[in-house]
């Protein structure tokens, strides 16, 4: 007698089947604390890497790794003619990596590589997400994978055992990594839902760590989310987190050494249409709702949030003379680049991160770059034109306006 086939299992091809069983068995590893089943990780490539350089350990977005149900609900391919685009509020940007990456953070290392991290996984808004993966680059361009730098299961002190309610929260969101010149170490911030920080440190002063938790007895920054350092010019160090505040941290980056300030924001912008409802509840004060990231740039101070601005998840910006604030000149900086972060490259030209959160992007959860300018006032803005390697293969060699290259020689479009 024949056994009766589930009609949904029946459907699916067997390289299906085995894509499920196998995210199935990594999903219960790490559950388990277990190390997952080993995946050969072929080298980077374009970086000479020492023989001694162990191969990077897979994670759930690197080549190599291990199958999963990967993201499909929530990773959306190139649209080139999404509303931002459509509407010329945005280039037609181009995944830096064909990868699912949500939160995506790019900076400078002390090394003259730049790094890059994110939100990684199959699906970062349950209990799958590995740790903490890493990419570097020499010239924005070309990445390569450095593997898990930090494992939640085998190297956390309080995430394994990190409760939401009545269950575990196994996820871990935003991370980014920081390089501190005054203490010429790495330093990589995340957040374990619904509301603790975390603070790591190299052991080694390299990017790749190994990692260990820099705060004292080995502990977490309580509530919130979205934790951001950033460095000023005289080497203090202060923290930025939720709907943009601010503390300064103590010099080994053990803590906070102050309790926060909410910056106050000067000319609230009343249009409830350019605010998140958690930002109007707040009475409008808010720069934005959540994703912060704090730079300077000529003397002025630039405090940034995620807000949604008609219907857009964006980057809002405000300015200041002192960090602590008051900030003005509340703006739309990048449309759709909400829970970006900005940085100078070596050559001084400045960057927002891109990753995607809504319908109006042109693509979902994968990492881009768009190039800003600033106006004299100090607003931030999307740069009138962009280098060819951000751009839609389409877009490039002067096929759109938004292309610095001359139209010719231009290969031809596939």
């Amino acid at each position: 007698m024949s056994r009766p086939s589930c009609p949904i299992i029946s459907q699916i091809t067997h390289q299906q089947r085995l894509r499920l069983l196998l995210g199935l068995v990594a999903a219960v590893c790490e559950l388990s604390g277990q190390p997952p089943p080993s995946v050969p990780v072929p080298a980077p490539v374009g970086i000479p890497v020492p023989l001694t350089t162990p191969a990077p350990e897979p994670g759930r977005s690197g080549p190599g790794a291990r199958f999963s149900l990967d993201g499909t609900v929530y990773r959306q391919r190139v649209n080139p003619n999404s509303t931002v685009v459509r509407n010329g509020l945005l280039p037609p940007l181009q995944p830096l990596i064909d990868l699912h990456i949500r939160d995506t953070i790019i900076r400078p290392g002390g090394d003259g590589y730049y790094y890059l991290t994110g939100s990684t996984g199959a699906d970062i808004w349950h209990q799958n997400t590995t740790g903490i993966e890493l990419w570097r680059s020499t010239d924005l361009q070309t990445w390569d994978y450095l593997g898990v730098v930090w494992n939640l299961a085998r190297e956390g002190t309080w995430e394994p055992q990190h409760v939401t309610g009545t269950k575990y929260a196994r996820t871990l969101w935003a991370p980014e990594i920081v390089y501190i010149k005054r203490l010429k170490n790495y330093f990589l911030t995340y957040s374990m839902p619904p509301g603790d920080r975390g603070i790591l440190k190299s052991s080694t002063g390299k990017p790749e760590g190994p990692y260990v938790n820099a705060l004292a007895d080995n502990g977490k920054l309580a509530g919130e989310i979205d934790l951001s350092l950033f460095e000023d010019d005289d080497g203090t160090v202060y923290a930025t987190w939720g709907p943009a505040y601010i503390a300064r941290m103590k010099d080994d980056l053990s803590g906070l050494a102050e309790e926060r300030h909410n910056p106050e924001l000067l000319h609230p912008d009343l249009d409830p249409t350019h605010h998140a409802t958690t930002s109007i509840t707040r009475g409008y004060k808010d720069i934005g709702h959540e994703g912060p990231c704090l730079f300077k740039r000529n003397g002025k101070y630039y405090l940034t949030a995620a807000d949604t601005y008609l219907g857009r998840y964006s980057s809002l910006v405000a300015v200041s003379d002192h960090v602590y604030g008051p900030y003005d000149l509340r703006h739309e900086a990048v449309p759709g680049g909400g829970g970006g972060d900005y940085f100078q490259d070596n050559a001084g030209s400045w960057w927002c991160t891109y990753f995607g959160n809504d319908g109006a992007a042109p693509f979902r959860e994968m990492p881009a770059l768009v190039k800003v300018e600033f106006d004299a006032d100090g607003k931030i803005h999307v740069a009138k034109t962009q280098p060819d390697f951000v751009l839609l293969e389409s877009a490039r060699y002067g096929r759109s306006p938004w292309s610095a290259k001359p139209a010719t020689p231009a290969p031809a479009v596939p």
